[in-house]
C-alpha cells in the first residue's frame, strides 16, 4: 500500500456499520449479518477524479482504505447499491487456514463457483485492519507485488515467489452479475513457512585435553519453528551415531572422554525440510596409557614371556594415545631401538632379560612404560646319550639317560612296554635300576625327553645285551685300568715282554661268570720263498718276504742294495703288502745299478728281526761286431747312403747308427777337425736290415758314422768311425765342360788374330806373304 493511502486510509469507532468510502458513503452494518451497511457517494467527484475511496469497518475491524481507479466500475456498483444484504459471509468461525512455503507457490480457492460468478480478492495483514485488494475478476492489481508473483487461475488466487510478507488474511468475495445480493465471502488465513537453511557448526575447542568441557554450537541463520537439533558423530570404520536429539542447539561434553573423538554434524529440521551442517572433527588428546608388550611367536614362562633360541622374535608395543605415542626400546635398561616394533631377528641366550616399552606423548608431554621379561630357550649341546651301565658289581643294569646343560633342562624318563601294555616311568635322574638276570637278552628301553625349544619329544633307545657294554680288565685289574667294550693296554717297547703271556677278563650284569682269553707277546718272524733271484737285465724283479708271526702285529719294512729306505710310491720300486706278505718289486733292473743285497725288516714292541734277499741281474749276450761297407754323399751333400755288414756270430735284436758332427774349417787333414759328441740318429733298426739312408745334412757340416748293434739291453761294440764319400762320377762332367769350354775360347782368339792379319798385311811387309787364298778347313783349324 502506498504511503498515501496509508494517510487517507482513517478509522471509524463505528460499532454497527460499515464505513466503504471516506466521504458519507456508508452501508448500515444491519444488512450485514442481520446489520446495514449505508453506501453513499464520496465527498469528491468520482466522475471526475474516477476513483472512489472505500473504507470498510466490521465489528470495530478497519479493513482498510483502498484508492485504485481500476476498481472503478466494482466501485459504481457498489455505489449505486443503497443496500447490500452480505448474509454471514462475515462469519469468522469458517476462516480457512492454509499454509504456504517461502519463495515456492501457494493457491488460495474461492470455492466452487462457475463463471458466472464475479469475484474479488482482498488482502489483510495479520495484526492489522488495513484491507488491501488484489484482483477483480481476471484483474490482479500491481500493488500485490510484494507477496510475489500474482495471478489468477480461474477464481483461484495463485501467489508464485511466495513472499514473508504475503502471510495474512485473504477474503474472496464472489457474486453474480447484476446480483449483489447476498454475494459468497471466504476467508483465507496464509501462513508462509520458511525453510531452514543449512546450519553453521561451531566446537569452541577441537583438540580439547581428556576431563575438559567442550560446547559444540548449531546456528541457524533462517527458519520457521519450531526447529528441532539432531546431533550426530560419525567414525570412519563404526559408522554414525545420533548422539542426541532434541531442541537444543548446543550441546555440552562435560567432561570430553576419548570416546567423544569423530566427526560430528549438527542437523536441523521443521515442518518444511531438514538440513545438515558439514563436519567438523573432534580430536580429544588423551595419553598414552599404560603400554602393553605382546611377543611373537607367542610363549611363556614363569617368570613372563619365552622364546626359543634362533628364532626370530618379534616383540610389539601398544599404548592408547592421541596423537600417538612414540615409543623407545630398553634392554636392561639401556636404549636398544625406537618404533612400535622391535625385531630380533636370531635369539640368542645372551638375549635373556628385561625388555621395557617407553610410550611419549609429545603433545602432553606425557609417558607410560611397561616391563617384561624374556626368557631364552635353547637346547643343550650335541645330541642325547641313552645307554646301559653296570650296577651293584655287575649284578644290576643302570639304565642312564643324560641330555646335560640346556635352559630350561631336559625332562627325561624312561618307558618300556610290559606283557600287559603298561608303562613304567622313573623320573629318578633318568635312570632306571633293573636287575641283571630278571632281564632277557635283546630288550628295549625308551628314554623320552621334553624340552620347551623341541616341536615334538624326543626318543633315545638302548638295547640291553649290546648296553651295558662289557667290562674289561687286564690280569685282574693289575694293570690298565678298568674299561669299557675296549680295554688297551699301552707299555713301552721292552724286549723282556717277548714271550710273556697276559689275560684279559670280561664282566657283564647278564653273565653268570666272568670270560677270560689269553694273549702271548712274541717278536717278529720272517721268512722268504727265495734268498736269492736272477733276471736278465730290463726285467721287473720280484723280492717276497712273508711274516709268519708278530704279537703284536708288525710292518714290513724294505731297504735298497745301498741299505737306503724304499719308499713306497718312487717309479723305481714298488710295494705290494697283504696278510703279513710284502712283495718289492724292482722295475726294469739294471745289472750294473740293481743288482745286491736287499734287506726287509719286521719289528714291534718286543723285538725286531731282518732278513736279506739277493738280486743278481745278468747282462744279455753281446752282439756281433759290425764293419762299414758303404758310406757316400748325395750329389748335394744333404744326404748319405750307409750299408754295413756283421762278423762272427751272436743274437741281434736290431742296429743303431750314430753321428758326429764339426763345422768345416780350412782345409786340414781330417784328423785336426774337432770331434763333438755321438748323437744316435737312427734306433731300433731291424735285425735284417743292412742298410739305411739318413737325410737333413747341413753341406758345411763334416760328419762321421758308426754303427752298433744291439741285442736286447747290451750294445755291441761300435764299428770304425767313417767319413762320407763323394759319389765317383762327379769328375766325368767337370772335365767336359772344361774341354768345351777351352775350344770356343781358342776359335774366337784365333778368328781375331786372323783378322787382323788381313787388314795390317800391307803396312807390315811380314804380313805380306801370307796368302790370301783359303785353305782347307782341317788345315786351319790345325793351325789355330
Amino acid at each position: 500500500m502506498a504511503p498515501q493511502e496509508s494517510q487517507d486510509r482513517g478509522h471509524t469507532n463505528e460499532p454497527h456499520s460499515t464505513r466503504l468510502a471516506t466521504s458519507s458513503l456508508y452501508v448500515p452494518t444491519n444488512i450485514i449479518s442481520g446489520n446495514m451497511v449505508s453506501v453513499s457517494q464520496p465527498a469528491t467527484n468520482c466522475q471526475t477524479e474516477n476513483c472512489c475511496f472505500i473504507q470498510v469497518r466490521h465489528g470495530g475491524m478497519d479493513y482498510g482504505l483502498t484508492r485504485n481507479c481500476k476498481l472503478q466500475k466494482l466501485l459504481a456498483i457498489l455505489c449505486a447499491l443503497h443496500t447490500l444484504t452480505l448474509g454471514d459471509v462475515f462469519n469468522l468461525e469458517k476462516v480457512l487456514t492454509v499454509s504456504g512455503i517461502l519463495d515456492r507457490s501457494v493457491e488460495l480457492t474461492c470455492g466452487n463457483i462457475d463463471a458466472s460468478f464475479a469475484f474479488v480478492w482482498t488482502f489483510i495483514i495479520l495484526g492489522t485492519d488495513h484491507a488491501i485488494p488484489i484482483a477483480f475478476k481476471n484483474k490482479v492489481f500491481q500493488e500485490v507485488s510484494p507477496l510475489g508473483i500474482v495471478t489468477l487461475a480461474g477464481s483461484s488466487l495463485v501467489i508464485d515467489k511466495l513472499q514473508l510478507r504475503a502471510e495474512g488474511r485473504y477474503t474472496c468475495m464472489a457474486f453474480r452479475e447484476g446480483m449483489y445480493i447476498n454475494p459468497r465471502t471466504v476467508y483465507i488465513d496464509l501462513t508462509v513457512l520458511v525453510p531452514v537453511e543449512r546450519p553453521n557448526l561451531q566446537i569452541d575447542e577441537q583438540t580439547p585435553v581428556e576431563g575438559s568441557p567442550v560446547q559444540l554450537s548449531c546456528t541457524v541463520p533462517f527458519g520457521t519453528g519450531p526447529i528441532s537439533f539432531i546431533w550426530q558423530r560419525h567414525l570412519i570404520l563404526d559408522g554414525t551415531f545420533t548422539v542426541h536429539e532434541g531442541n537444543e542447539s548446543i550441546l555440552a561434553l562435560d567432561p570430553a572422554t576419548r570416546a567423544h573423538t569423530g566427526w560430528y554434524t549438527c542437523t536441523v529440521r521443521n515442518m518444511v525440510n531438514e538440513e545438515t551442517s558439514g563436519r567438523l572433527y573432534l580430536d580429544v588428546i588423551y595419553g598414552p596409557d599404560e603400554p602393553e608388550i605382546s611377543i611373537k611367536p607367542y610363549a611363556i614362562s614363569e617368570n613372563g614371556f619365552a622364546a626359543n633360541e634362533l628364532e626370530e622374535v618379534t616383540l610389539n608395543c601398544s599404548a592408547s594415545s592421541n596423537p600417538p605415542c612414540h615409543y623407545v626400546w630398553f634392554y636392561n635398561n639401556s636404549q636398544m631401538s625406537t618404533g612400535q616394533m622391535y625385531i630380533i631377528p636370531k635369539i640368542s641366550r645372551s638375549q635373556t632379560g628385561l625388555y621395557t616399552c617407553l610410550a611419549q606423548n609429545n603433545h602432553l608431554n606425557t609417558r607410560t612404560q611397561s616391563t617384561i621379561i624374556l626368557t631364552v630357550y635353547y637346547l643343550p649341546e650335541g645330541s642325547p646319550t641313552c645307554t646301559a651301565k653296570p650296577h651293584s658289581k655287575f649284578k644290576d643294569v643302570a639304565l642312564w639317560c643324560s641330555w646335560a646343560e640346556g635352559h630350561p633342562l631336559a625332562q627325561l624318563h624312561w618307558i618300556q612296554p610290559n606283557e600287559d601294555g603298561k608303562v613304567i616311568v622313573s623320573k629318578s635322574n633318568a635312570t632306571l635300576i633293573k636287575s641283571g638276570a630278571q632281564l632277557q637278552n635283546g630288550s628295549t628301553f625308551t628314554c623320552t625327553i621334553s624340552h620347551p625349544s623341541l616341536k615334538r619329544d624326543l626318543n633315545c633307545s638302548t638295547t640291553v645285551g649290546g648296553q651295558p657294554r662289557i667290562t674289561l680288565l687286564w690280569n685282574n685289574n693289575r694293570i690298565g685300568d678298568v674299561k669299557e667294550s675296549s680295554n688297551i693296554y699301552v707299555f713301552k717297547p721292552d724286549r723282556t715282554y717277548n714271550q710273556r703271556l697276559f689275560t684279559c677278563t670280561a664282566l657283564h650284569p647278564m653273565m653268570m661268570k666272568p670270560v677270560e682269553c689269553l694273549i702271548q707277546l712274541e717278536a717278529p718272524v720272517l721268512d722268504a720263498p727265495n734268498h736269492e733271484t736272477f733276471i736278465l737285465e730290463g726285467h721287473n724283479a720280484q723280492l717276497i718276504c712273508n711274516l709268519k708271526l708278530a704279537t703284536p702285529s708288525s710292518e714290513i719294512t724294505w731297504y735298497d742294495n745301498s741299505n737306503k729306505e724304499i719308499i713306497t710310491d718312487s717309479q723305481k720300486y714298488g710295494i705290494y703288502k697283504e696278510n703279513g706278505l710284502s712283495v718289492l718289486t724292482v722295475r726294469e733292473a739294471e745289472w750294473n745299478t740293481d743288482s745286491g743285497l736287499y734287506r726287509c725288516l719286521a719289528s714291534n714292541a718286543v723285538g725286531n728281526t731282518s732278513l736279506l734277499l739277493r738280486l743278481r741281474v745278468n747282462k744279455y749276450p753281446t752282439p756281433p761286431n759290425v764293419t762299414i761297407s758303404k758310406l757316400l754323399y748325395s750329389r748335394h751333400r744333404t744326404e748319405v747312403d750307409l750299408e754295413w755288414m756283421t762278423q762272427g756270430a751272436g743274437d741281434l735284436t736290431g742296429f743303431k747308427v750314430q753321428r758326429q758332427a764339426s763345422i768345416r774349417s780350412a782345409p786340414i787333414p781330417k784328423r785336426f777337425v774337432q770331434a763333438a759328441s755321438w748323437d744316435t740318429v737312427a734306433n731300433d733298426i731291424e735285425p735284417e736290415i743292412r742298410g739305411h739312408k739318413l737325410g737333413g745334412l747341413d753341406p758345411s757340416i763334416v760328419y762321421a758314422f758308426r754303427i752298433l748293434a744291439v741285442n736286447h739291453k747290451t750294445t755291441g761294440f761300435p764299428s770304425e768311425v767313417k767319413t762320407p764319400a763323394d759319389p765317383p762320377n762327379n769328375v766325368y762332367p767337370a772335365a767336359i765342360g772344361a774341354g768345351f769350354a777351352g775350344m770356343l775360347v781358342a776359335t774366337v782368339v784365333s778368328l781375331l788374330v786372323f783378322q787382323y792379319i788381313v787388314r795390317n798385311r800391307e803396312n807390315n811387309p811380314r804380313f805380306s806373304a801370307v796368302s790370301c787364298k783359303p785353305k782347307p778347313e782341317v788345315e786351319r783349324i790345325e793351325k789355330v
